[in-house]
């Protein structure tokens, strides 16, 4: 299963004068929203795909168009009534029918993974994050041991040059609700929100196996920022 949570509201676009929400805006004859998705091309016949939305600009109408025109097979929508907390809980609350065995993987709408294949290790562990080598501190971050073994995640803090590219694998969705819930319920807030990242340490305290898969920067392309799309766009009418 894949989870795609797009409940925010695209604030820094519409300050720079944008006039939809960023994942309906053009981007070299395709929605940023198509390219994004485009990442699992891959499993648009084989698995689920969940995009959890609010339904402000025709966003709902709008989704469903885009899903049948990329030919994904089996999908779901979820729409939320209101804001959330950060992105673990529109996550969980976009998970809330989702089977507790079911595998997960959680995506940003704003982000272009190129060729996505699920790694093999995945069914050997309890969860990953997908990173890249990268500069800055406002990502989230995997630290690891002597071993290369993940013993840390954090976010907005910066402890090593593992930055997660948005990509979250947890082996049971079941799993990932019961750390939601722990999460939220002894207030492990970072900046007023609850992110994902942490949620690993959480497993780790518990002996979880947690894993990272470390991938090229030319593999993904970031749209999240108003100056990131423009200069995305560009290379994707020069290509």
């Amino acid at each position: 299963m894949f989870v795609i949570p797009m409940a925010g509201l695209s604030s820094r676009f519409f300050k720079a004068g944008y006039e939809v929400p960023k994942y309906q805006l053009d981007m070299g004859g395709k929605t940023v929203f198509a390219r994004s998705l485009e990442s699992f091309k891959t499993y648009f016949e084989t698995d689920l795909f969940v995009i959890i939305l609010r339904d402000v600009y025709d966003t709902k109408a709008f989704v469903e168009r885009e899903m049948q025109n990329l030919g994904i097979k089996n999908y779901q929508l979820c729409v939320l009534d209101g804001e959330t907390e950060g992105q673990a809980e529109t996550v969980y609350l976009g998970t809330q029918d989702a089977s507790n065995d079911e595998e997960l993987y959680i995506f940003n709408i704003d982000t272009f993974r190129h060729g996505f294949k699920k790694p093999e290790f995945a069914t050997e562990c309890d969860g990953y994050l997908e990173v890249f080598k990268g500069e800055g501190d406002h990502w989230s971050f995997v630290g690891i041991d002597e071993n290369d073994r993940v013993v840390r995640t954090t976010e907005k803090e910066r402890i090593s040059d593992l930055c997660s590219n948005g990509l979250y694998y947890f082996r049971k969705a079941g799993e990932f609700k019961a750390l939601f819930e722990r999460t939220k319920s002894e207030k492990l807030y970072v900046k007023g929100e609850l992110y994902i990242a942490p949620m690993y340490n959480l497993m780790l305290e518990q002996g979880a196996d947690i894993r990272y898969d470390l991938i090229e920067l030319s593999q993904i392309d970031f749209c999240g920022t108003p100056d990131e799309y423009v200069a995305l766009k560009e290379k994707y009418q020069t290509a």
